[in-house]
């Protein structure tokens, strides 16, 4: 039997709604996250920084826009030992700065994917997924890339049909 995991990076705290900040205790990500875990069975890995970004939103941005720049590599909480027996991995991220969080890639790239479906998806205040599946190619090059899924943060809590369809449409329910 295929097995899949959840693989997802999020944040609570301080974070940007449609033109203003306000504190969450569960991020965005994390809340879409839960829904895919009600819908399919499936082993969940949050990825967390040893050293996580400030709290404050502006904070928080400019410290992920400069580990970007200098392609930092933060250490994490703790990786999984080993993601050799999935097939496919959910991998569920905000977009910072156009792409996924620099954690993720520090994740990617402790495993070997190749021959795994990766589903990307992507939670967002307006930029959609950005440039995250042309890195994911570079990052995972023998992957099977499926098409991923934007969800706009604000909708996160209301996105239940739109994550149902993506989960059938690629064959996880």
């Amino acid at each position: 039997m295929a097995k899949t995991l959840i693989a997802y990076f999020s944040r609570a705290d301080e974070n940007y709604f449609s033109g203003s900040m306000r504190y969450v205790k569960t991020g965005n990500t994390e809340i879409v996250v839960n829904k895919m875990k009600e819908l399919i069975n499936a082993d969940t890995f949050k990825i967390k920084m040893k050293r996580p970004y400030s709290p404050a939103y502006m904070t928080c941005i400019e410290e992920a826009k400069k580990d970007l720049q200098a392609k930092v590599r933060p250490e994490l909480v703790t990786l999984p030992s080993s993601v050799s027996q999935y097939d496919t991995v959910i991998l569920a991220y905000p977009n910072y700065w156009g792409t996924m969080p620099m954690a993720v890639y520090t994740f990617l790239e402790a495993f070997d994917f190749t021959g795994k479906t990766i589903l990307p998806l992507c939670t967002h205040e307006g930029s959609g997924m950005g440039g995250s599946e042309r890195e994911l190619k570079k990052v995972c090059p023998g992957a099977i890339l499926k098409k991923g899924l934007p969800i706009g943060g604000g909708s996160a809590a209301g996105s239940d049909a739109a994550v149902k369809r993506w989960l059938a449409d690629n064959g996880l329910l």
